[in-house]
C-alpha cells in the first residue's frame, strides 16, 4: 500500500527535570511512567486513526518519557527535514520542577524555526491562578513557545493539531473555564517502548476520573481540572485494560486524586471484578483516596475483590492545627488509625503522604510527630514531601498576591526543598528535619516492626512491602531526589548538563561518573538484599504471628 504523500509528525516529550548537580535525572528503569503523556499520546493515535489532516496527509507519532528515554533531537530534526519540516513539538504534563528542562529542549526545535507547544500542571496553573505570566512564561512567549492550558480531550488537542499543520498555532490556548466530559474519549495508553522501561516492566497508569471537591490550599489539581468531578466509563475502563493486556501488562496505579469520591466507583470495581473473576485477568492497582473512604459503605471491599492491594492516602499531618491552615478539613487525626485498620482487614499496603514545613512545625515538633506515624499508625510506607507553594495552588497565589519572595527556579519546586521563607526554621534547618524524618521512619529498626506487623496481621505482601520499603528508603537519603524520580541504572550525559552551569572536562566527568554509578549500584544492591533479608528473617520467627503493638490494636479495645 502507498504512503501518502505528506507526513506530518506529532513529537510527544515529557521532560524530566535537573538534579542538584544540573543534570537530567535519567534511569534505564524508572519508577512509574507519565498519565499526562498516556492521554496525550491516545489522542494523537487517535488524530492519526481519523485522520484528521485529510487523506493526503500521514501522521507519525512519536513518544518519549524523558526520565527512562534519551530524546534523540538531532535524528528528529534530520528525519523532520526530510519531510519539509512539517511537525509540531509538544512538551507533555511539565510540572512546575520540569520547567527549566523543558525550555532547555524546546531550544533546538526553536533554532530550527519549528512549532512548540507546552502543557501541564506549570502552565494551567499559572494562568488558572495568577493575575499574570510569571516571568518563565513570558520568557516562553517571546521565544514563539505556544502555551496549552487545561485538558485536550473533545477536540482540543485535534484543533492544535490542525492549527500547527496549517502553520497559524495560536500564541494561548485556554481551556480552563471548559473541562470537558472524559467518558468515550480515547483512553490513556503508552507504547511498549516507554512501558518496557517503567514500573519494574509491568505497571502502567491511567485515570479514570479527574476533579476534586475538596479545597487544599496546597492543591494545584482543583484548580486545573477543577472540583466538579468528571469519569470514564466501566466500557472505557475494561477498554484500558485489555489494550494494556496485549502488551503484557496487568498492574496499574490509577492516578484519580481521590478514587473514593467517583460517583460510578461500584460499577467501575464490578466491571475490575467481573475481569478478575470471570477473565482470568490478573489484575492489581494502587489507588488514591481520602482518609474517610472507608466511611463508605462496602468500597474498601470490593477495592480489594477488584484487585486493590496497595492505597495511597493523603495523611499530610497529625498536627490538627496544620491540617486546618492547609483547608483539609476532612482529615480527623482521631480517626487515622480506625481508618488504617479498616484497610488492613484487608492484604493492602498503606503508603501515606507527609508533609514537612507548614507554619506551625518546628524540628522537635516534626521529630514528635514522625515517632507518632511509627508507634501509633499502621502505615507501611511515608511519601514525606517539604511544604512548597507550587504554582497552580492557593498557597502559591496568596504569596504572589502579596508580593512574598519565592525562589525564582522552578527546577527547586520538587518538594524536597525549601523555596520560600519559614516563620519558624531556616532553610537549613528544614533541610536537616527533613532528611531526619526519612531516616527516623526508614531506620532499619521500624522497618522490621513494618513486617511484624503485616505478617501479624496476615497479609500476604511480603515481596511488595519489602520492594516499597526499599525503595522509599533508599533514594532520598542515599541520592538526594526523591523516590518518585527514583530508578534503576543511572544515566548522565556531559552534554546535557544544565546550560547555565560550565559544561565540565571529560578527562574529569567521565571517571566521576563511572564511581557514582558504580557507587550507586552496589550500595543499591546491598540495600536491597538487606531489606529483602530482614523480611525473610523476621517471617521465619514463630514469634511473629503473636505480634502486637499500639498500632494494631484498635482503639476501642481497652488496650
Amino acid at each position: 500500500m502507498a504512503h501518502p504523500p505528506h507526513r506530518f509528525h506529532l513529537i510527544l516529550i515529557k521532560p524530566t527535570h535537573y538534579d542538584d548537580d544540573g543534570y537530567p535525572i535519567q534511569w534505564r528503569h524508572n519508577w512509574i511512567a507519565s498519565n499526562a503523556l498516556a492521554c496525550i499520546y491516545a489522542l494523537a493515535l487517535d488524530c492519526r486513526d481519523r485522520a484528521v489532516l485529510g487523506p493526503q496527509t500521514e501522521i507519525i507519532v512519536h513518544a518519549r518519557d524523558e526520565i527512562c528515554q534519551r530524546v534523540p533531537i538531532k535524528a528528529f530534526l534530520r528525519q523532520i527535514a526530510n519531510d519539509d519540516n512539517r511537525v509540531l513539538v509538544c512538551l507533555v504534563g511539565v510540572q512546575s520542577n520540569q520547567f527549566p528542562r523543558a525550555m532547555d529542549i524546546a531550544t533546538p526545535f526553536l533554532a530550527a524555526r519549528l512549532p512548540v507547544i507546552v502543557g501541564g500542571i506549570h502552565v494551567s496553573g499559572c494562568i488558572a491562578m495568577l493575575k499574570e505570566l510569571p516571568p518563565d512564561l513570558r520568557e516562553a512567549r517571546a521565544r514563539g513557545i505556544s502555551l496549552f492550558a487545561g485538558e485536550a480531550e473533545q477536540g482540543r488537542f485535534e484543533q492544535v493539531v490542525r492549527d500547527a499543520y496549517a502553520g497559524r498555532l495560536q500564541p494561548v490556548y485556554d481551556f480552563l473555564d471548559n473541562p470537558p466530559d472524559i467518558a468515550g474519549q480515547p483512553q490513556p495508553i503508552l507504547p511498549s517502548a516507554i512501558l518496557e522501561r517503567s514500573g519494574w516492566r509491568s505497571i502502567s497508569i491511567f485515570d479514570v476520573g479527574r476533579g476534586c471537591p475538596f479545597v487544599c490550599s496546597f492543591c494545584t489539581i482543583i484548580n486545573v481540572h477543577g472540583r466538579k468531578s468528571r469519569f470514564r466509563s466501566p466500557d472505557d475502563l475494561e477498554h484500558i485494560i485489555l489494550a494494556n493486556q496485549r502488551l503484557g501488562i496487568h498492574q496499574f496505579f490509577i492516578t484519580d486524586d481521590n478514587l473514593a469520591r467517583n460517583r460510578n466507583w461500584e460499577a467501575l470495581f464490578d466491571r475490575l471484578i467481573f475481569l478478575r473473576e470471570r477473565r482470568a485477568i490478573p489484575l492489581r492497582f494502587q489507588i488514591q483516596v481520602d482518609v474517610r473512604a472507608h466511611r463508605v459503605p462496602g468500597f474498601i471491599d470490593k477495592a480489594v475483590r477488584a484487585g486493590v492491594d496497595q492505597v495511597f492516602m493523603g495523611v499530610e499531618s497529625v498536627n490538627p492545627k496544620n491540617l486546618t491552615g492547609a483547608g483539609k478539613n476532612q482529615n480527623h487525626v482521631e480517626e487515622y488509625r480506625e481508618m488504617m485498620l479498616a484497610w488492613k482487614r484487608h492484604p493492602v499496603v498503606i503508603i501515606g503522604t507527609y508533609m514537612i514545613g507548614f507554619p506551625n512545625d518546628t524540628t522537635e515538633s516534626i521529630r514528635r510527630d514522625v515517632e507518632f506515624l511509627k508507634h501509633e499508625l499502621p502505615l507501611d510506607i511515608v511519601y514525606f514531601t517539604l511544604v512548597q507553594p507550587l504554582p497552580g495552588s492557593r498557597d502559591h497565589q496568596r504569596l504572589a498576591d502579596q508580593g512574598a519572595p519565592m525562589d525564582m527556579d522552578m527546577n527547586k519546586y520538587d518538594t524536597t526543598q525549601p523555596v520560600t521563607a519559614h516563620p519558624l526554621m531556616t532553610h537549613e534547618e528544614l533541610r536537616a528535619a527533613y532528611l531526619d524524618a526519612w531516616r527516623r521512619f526508614y531506620a532499619f529498626g521500624h522497618m522490621a516492626t513494618i513486617f511484624r506487623r503485616m505478617f501479624a496481621l496476615g497479609s500476604n505482601k511480603k515481596l511488595t512491602t519489602a520492594n516499597r520499603l526499599y525503595w522509599f528508603s533508599y533514594f532520598y537519603p542515599h541520592m538526594g531526589i526523591h523516590p518518585i524520580d527514583g530508578g534503576e541504572y543511572p544515566i548522565r550525559k556531559r552534554r546535557d548538563r544544565r546550560p547555565a552551569l560550565p559544561r565540565e572536562n571529560p578527562i574529569l566527568f567521565y571517571p566521576k561518573n563511572l564511581l557514582r554509578v558504580a557507587r550507586h549500584t552496589i550500595t543499591r544492591h546491598f540495600y536491597f538484599h538487606r531489606v529483602r533479608g530482614l523480611m525473610w528473617r523476621i517471617y521465619r520467627d514463630p514469634a511473629t504471628a503473636d505480634y502486637r503493638d499500639a498500632a494494631i490494636v484498635p482503639e476501642d479495645t481497652g488496650r
